[in-house]
């Protein structure tokens, strides 16, 4: 059985926040942010291949997970449990590649999501462990607080602002408020997956990304904000973006 979960918000006894672990999510980070970013401003195709190719991964990952804990009862072949995932998944990733298809706003939309998912992971996970206080759902991941979902909020706005206002086409300060909501969004992504996870009683997904476990583990956030943007598009006619 895997320890416990280690995620953004925890405040549980842990090495500093310049050990090891750190520094190997800095490295995993600057090596596949920028494949990120490239893929989603510069190429149609480059994108798709990207998205279907991380979907694939973490159709991979949640598969296997049935599989390390055999003891729950877990039927790994079980239709509902792939058809789960491949909702779980697939519709993120749809979603992705119908907002990078957006005219005029499609590169811009992405770039901005992006960086606003990154930015509420980074602010949950300093908030959390430098300020602490009380737990936010200790039920499913003990270790998390409140600080951290307000460190999260925080930094996406801060961010989600700043990049909408280097960006002509975008508005800042609606999306600077916009970029909150997201945060929120990410994090329950966050918790659903960890729930997933100590349902089987393991930590990581896998350990493809070093210092980051799987690519579910990765993009737990970006799972549910990626869906939640594109239905905001949706319901408001592109109006968010101009």
């Amino acid at each position: 059985m895997a320890q416990a979960v280690n995620e953004p918000g925890q405040t549980a006894a842990k090495p500093a926040l310049g050990g090891s672990g750190l520094i190997k999510r800095a490295i995993s980070a600057a090596v596949l942010l920028p494949l990120a970013v490239a893929a989603a401003w510069f190429g149609d195709a480059a994108f798709i291949i990207l998205v279907v190719l991380a979907g694939l991964l973490m159709m991979w990952e949640w598969r296997r997970l049935p599989r390390l804990c055999a003891t729950k009862g877990w039927s790994s072949n079980s239709l509902l449990w792939t058809a789960a995932g491949l909702f779980y998944v697939g519709l993120p990733c749809l979603a992705l590649i119908w907002l990078r298809e957006q005219p005029v706003h499609g590169r811009h939309i992405v770039f901005w999501l992006f960086c606003v998912v990154w930015a509420t992971d980074t602010g949950a996970y300093f908030a959390g462990r430098t300020i602490g206080g009380p737990k936010l759902i200790p039920s499913i991941s003990p270790n998390k607080t409140w600080a951290g979902l307000l460190g999260g909020m925080a930094s996406a706005s801060l961010i989600g602002g700043l990049v909408a206002a280097i960006n002509p086409v975008l508005p800042a300060f609606a999306l600077a408020g916009f970029a909150s909501f997201v945060a929120v969004v990410s994090q329950a992504g966050d918790f659903t997956e960890s729930g997933i996870k100590r349902s089987f009683g393991l930590k990581d997904a896998s350990h493809l990304i070093p210092g980051h476990g799987g690519v579910l583990d990765r993009l737990d956030g970006l799972l549910f904000a990626a869906p939640f943007v594109a239905l905001c598009d949706l319901l408001w006619g592109h109006a968010i973006w101009s």
